[in-house]
């Protein structure tokens, strides 16, 4: 347990950052998942438009550290492909 003044304040800071960057990750992966649901309904325009919507968010959470860089654009690539493979 924490025994000084800073290492209590830092116990509570890094709680509500873990809070904070577990709902930024939630919300990402729900801008993923309507991506990847309109992909495979077949509907290309909802699935440009869900992709449109979804990429600021994915580089939002790269710049702000919640996911890596390289990850972010593997998901952006990969959602793109999927994307332009459709008919």
């Amino acid at each position: 347990m924490a025994n000084s003044p800073q290492a209590r304040k830092r116990v509570r800071q890094a709680e509500k950052r873990r809070q904070l960057n577990a709902s930024q990750r939630s919300t990402l992966r729900t801008f993923v998942k309507k991506v990847v649901k309109a992909i495979q309904s077949g509907d290309r325009e909802a699935a440009l438009q869900a992709f449109k919507d979804a990429v600021p968010r994915i580089d939002r959470a790269a710049r702000k550290g919640i996911i890596h860089a390289n990850k972010a654009a593997r998901h952006k690539s990969r959602l793109n492909a999927h994307i332009k493979g459709m008919s």
